[in-house]
């Protein structure tokens, strides 16, 4: 009888641990890029959400402006995480923290950060090389495939934002071969600075027709460098923001188009994908409980999904896409 019972009080142990790690005991931390821009609020959100919904109490948070993004990560190591989601500010700062992280046994996870090695997996909403190639199919229709542009990265060390411009740059090479790219702008992810340095570029440079922004503020930024120098019409501005952030401007036409993904979204796949790889789930061809984020596909690390969103005047009063 008293193996009997030990027997028992055995299994019951060995199912609430199991339950317990269903019920989201891994200990996993989100670092957004920075945390001062509304972008990565609404990554907040869905972090919050996910826990709300899942009982969990998975940690979100960073560096205020960026910069001392790797200096936070490292902070983080000793304090016994299972996981680590990271948007990287700059990845070649990043890179050996994360290595670090990994010889720890601690599951990293990436996001924007295709081509980064030091991780277990990078997930992508879209293939960038793809979403840098629509937004210069969309400029070069709106411009009749003449003329110059310039484009803004938030720094020339974002992987995701150099991928984003580089595609653009050869669709337009091979598609639109009377363009000219004539500037990168380095925006620091700040929208007064891309303001600032769009204006400047506009005063300097009266042939540029187009602007391509990739941070969540480079667009507004330019949009109201363009409206000052009362080139708005003239100039077409495409690129990634949120409508939170871009929708006057788009409403009122000053930009063509902003492209985006839903960072809240974003955040609750690292997560989905942090506890995928700790459970040794991950595998091309898979789906996570995350909309956009099903049929993954596997290349190298990186696993790329289908969750872009396009709004222009025609749809930027919809409720669904105002965050």
């Amino acid at each position: 009888m008293k193996k009997v019972v030990s027997l028992l009080i055995a299994v019951l142990l060995l199912v609430s641990a199991c339950a317990a790690f269903a019920e989201g005991s891994y200990k996993i931390a989100v670092v957004p890029k920075m945390t001062s821009i509304a972008w990565f609020e609404r990554m907040e959100v869905g972090v919050n959400e996910y826990n709300e919904a899942n009982g969990t109490d998975y940690f979100y948070g960073g560096s205020v402006e960026g910069a001392d993004q790797a200096a936070y990560v490292e902070s983080l190591l000793g304090a016994g995480y299972d996981a680590l989601c990271v948007v990287p500010f700059d990845t070649e700062a990043l890179d050996p923290i994360l290595a670090k992280a990994r010889e720890m046994g601690i599951v990293v996870i990436t996001h924007e950060a295709a081509g980064l090695q030091n991780v277990d997996y990078d997930i992508e909403a879209f293939d960038n090389t793809a979403y840098g190639e629509h937004f210069m199919a969309a400029i070069g229709e709106k411009t009749g495939g003449t003329g110059e542009y310039i484009q803004i990265v938030g720094a020339l060390t974002s992987a995701s934002h150099m991928q984003w411009i580089e595609g653009a740059q050869a669709y337009q090479e091979a598609n639109f071969p009377d363009m000219k790219q004539v500037g990168t702008l380095e925006s620091a992810d700040n929208q007064s600075t891309a303001y600032d340095k769009v204006k400047e570029a506009l005063t300097a440079n009266p042939n540029i027709v187009a602007i391509q922004g990739s941070a969540m503020g480079d667009v507004a930024g330019a949009a109201l460098a363009v409206e000052e120098l009362g080139l708005a019409g003239q100039v077409t501005i495409i690129g990634t923001s949120l409508v939170s952030v871009s929708g006057k401007y788009v409403e009122d036409g000053t930009i063509s188009m902003i492209g985006f993904w839903d960072p809240a979204l974003a955040g609750q796949a690292m997560i989905e994908l942090a506890i995928a790889t700790l459970e040794g789930r991950a595998e091309d061809g898979m789906s996570l409980p995350v909309e956009g984020y099903n049929d993954l596909a596997l290349v190298d690390n990186v696993f790329y999904a289908n969750a872009w969103i396009d709004v222009d005047a025609s749809n930027v009063a919809d409720e669904a896409y105002n965050f």
